[in-house]
């Protein structure tokens, strides 16, 4: 048995997407027998976000009540620790989180940490990066190598963009040698419900995110792909629908294509509701980042695999990813729109059979033991 510390961003934003991809890999290790604790820190004011007011501010209460609610429902209620802005230690207190990292076989930085336990981390026996942003992490990184930046340091570097470190991606590599992981599903979180026909394909996606200008090259986020995508109402008699959140969302312009349009907070506020929301869906229809696009970088959403593990296919836009999971039945790789289209029409004419697919794909390909056992397996443990 290791003992392994995972690092990430939950109570900084409690909504049912975040909880429920670091929860598919705390439960991952917990099933392959390890002890496991889940660590975060907020090094700034104003940075936690409340569903119930809308507002980033300071009040962390809503988000530590969502993770131990969580957490208790599968006996790792007491092994968790978040670090408030004014560095006052929640749940696990300081010197006994101090003594677990001491005695850590492993720590993981599920990439949007921001090296904040770097000082902790250094005391565990092994350090490894998994870079959740694949594209955006990689030039940023180099960018900032050649500002002369110090990176926190890990003894392995590995991303959920199955092509980067490869000649598959022209992303740069920062100095690094990546490894790849895909993102796990614990299948019987997601079991598989009866779906009226008539309902939507959907997804889950923020319109706008941060962007990076590399070697004279923009690139942006899902918004910036979406526009490709935007007539896809026209050309298929299947109802779409995304749960939308962020700034610039065209909500006129959505329904004007017959787009449904839903607040992407209102409908997962927590991880029941994100399983909920799941299970209310035909399917999904997706685009990706535009730098996961740009890049080939292999990406595959945890979002997509929560979908696939309740049977529901999923259309996503093709990132390079079809070089690593298999696609033509209860999976579809498309790149434009009339791509699009003619996936979700073969899927609403023989859905059992695609339904059937998707759960298989999430079995053999994404299961968590699989996946996270291959995962530590390669780092000798």
């Amino acid at each position: 048995m290791a003992r392994i510390i995972v690092s990430s961003y939950v109570v900084r934003f409690p909504v049912g997407g975040y909880l429920s991809w670091v929860l598919q890999w705390l439960v991952g290790f917990q099933r392959l027998g390890h002890d496991v604790y889940f660590v975060e820190k907020c090094g700034w004011s104003n940075g936690c976000y409340n569903p119930d007011t809308d507002r980033m501010g300071d009040d962390w209460g809503f988000g530590i009540a969502s993770l131990d609610a969580l957490l208790s429902q599968f006996e790792l209620g007491g092994h968790w620790s978040f670090v408030d802005a004014d560095a006052n230690y929640h749940g696990i207190e300081r010197e006994r989180l101090a003594a677990l990292f001491k005695s850590a076989d492993l720590f993981i930085d599920l990439g949007l940490a921001h090296g904040e336990w770097t000082e902790e981390a250094g005391a565990a026996a092994l350090r490894v990066f998994v870079d959740s942003d694949p594209g955006f992490t990689q030039m940023m990184w180099d960018q900032y190598l050649a500002e002369d930046v110090v990176l926190p340091s890990y003894d392995f570097h590995y991303s959920v963009g199955q092509n980067i470190g490869t000649e598959h991606s022209p992303a740069p590599l920062a100095g690094r040698a990546w490894r790849t992981v895909l993102n796990p599903v614990n299948l019987d979180l997601f079991p598989v419900k009866a779906v009226d026909r008539s309902a939507p394909f959907t997804t889950i996606m923020s319109w706008q995110g941060r962007g990076i200008t590399f070697n004279g090259f923009g690139y942006g986020s899902k918004d910036v792909e979406f526009a490709k995508f935007f007539g896809l109402p026209r050309l298929t008699a299947a109802p779409l629908e995304v749960a939308v959140g962020g700034a610039g969302i065209p909500v006129e312009d959505l329904t004007a294509s017959g787009w449904r349009v839903r607040d992407s907070v209102a409908v997962t506020r927590s991880f029941d509701d994100f399983r909920s929301y799941l299970s209310h869906s035909r399917g999904e229809f997706s685009v990706a980042k535009n730098a996961y696009v740009a890049t080939n970088s292999g990406w595959f959403s945890d979002r997509g695999g929560a979908y696939l593990a309740s049977g529901r296919p999923v259309v996503l836009q093709e990132t390079g990813f079809s070089r690593h999971l298999p696609c033509g039945r209860g999976l579809f790789a498309v790149r434009t729109v009339e791509d699009a289209a003619a996936a979700i029409d073969a899927i609403a004419g023989d859905w059992d059979r695609h339904s059937a697919a998707a759960r298989e794909i999430a079995g053999d390909c994404l299961d968590a033991t699989k996946v996270l056992g291959r995962f530590l397996v390669e780092l000798g443990l």
